[in-house]
């Protein structure tokens, strides 16, 4: 672990607030502040309900806070339309989910080139970087599998491919390795801690504390605040 420095902030929450109706008004997060320099690599820990998916929707410009400012990449996504946000997804956010997401009907190579598609590549291009991609993650054997045809650490696999393929500045990881073995996790960890060391910024989400420790820091949430943020001892 690299240790958290003084880089500038691929994402900054500022006073952050959002409440949900639901026969009644729901506070999933409360006045939360929180920055994530470029290249560094967070977890967040918390229990069910705690709000860990509410920041990450947030940081993903999945949804909108109902106060405050979500700033990701230098843009604002409380003042970014519908489409806005969808482009700041497609450019500069990777998704990692626990249930892999992937299209059933597409191969590995073309689950790899759907964000590359819609960000304009080439079909050349496209191709090209699916293959290193998945050859970089042991899948270059598998190219043209089904989703089906793969078992569930190669379905992660192509999932984390499929977030690298743009090289974005911040990757988002939704208990990445729930659905996974613990061996198999343990390679799915490897390949983020490879992602973080290329200069990906990291947000990963889990339950584990064993799977938190591979990040440079820990980020615990309860009842929509940040309770406390462990940092990592800087290596010498």
């Amino acid at each position: 672990m690299s240790g958290v420095t003084d880089r500038e902030p691929v994402v900054s929450l500022k006073d952050v607030r959002k409440e949900y109706q639901l026969g009644g008004t729901v506070t999933a997060l409360d006045d939360v502040g929180l920055e994530l320099p470029s290249g560094s690599y967070t977890a967040v820990m918390g229990p069910s309900g705690s709000g860990k998916s509410t920041l990450l929707n947030l940081v993903g410009a999945l949804d909108t806070p109902t106060d405050g400012d979500v700033v990701v990449a230098g843009e604002n996504v409380a003042t970014l339309s519908e489409s806005g946000r969808a482009r700041l997804r497609g450019d500069r956010i990777g998704f990692i989910f626990q249930t892999f997401n992937l299209m059933s009907r597409l191969t590995a190579a073309e689950n790899v080139t759907l964000p590359l598609m819609f960000a304009g590549w080439g079909r050349k291009q496209r191709r090209e970087r699916a293959q290193t991609i998945l050859e970089e993650v042991g899948l270059g054997d598998r190219l043209e599998h089904l989703p089906r045809e793969l078992s569930g650490g190669q379905r992660q696999r192509v999932a984390i491919a499929r977030a690298l393929a743009s090289d974005p500045e911040l990757i988002l990881a939704d208990e990445p390795t729930g659905n996974l073995d613990t061996e198999t996790g343990n390679g799915i960890m490897q390949l983020l801690e490879a992602a973080n060391d290329r200069g990906n910024a990291i947000l990963l989400v889990t339950h584990e504390r064993r799977i938190a420790e591979h990040a440079d820091r820990i980020v615990h949430v309860k009842d929509g605040v940040i309770e406390e943020i462990e940092t990592a001892p800087v290596e010498q």
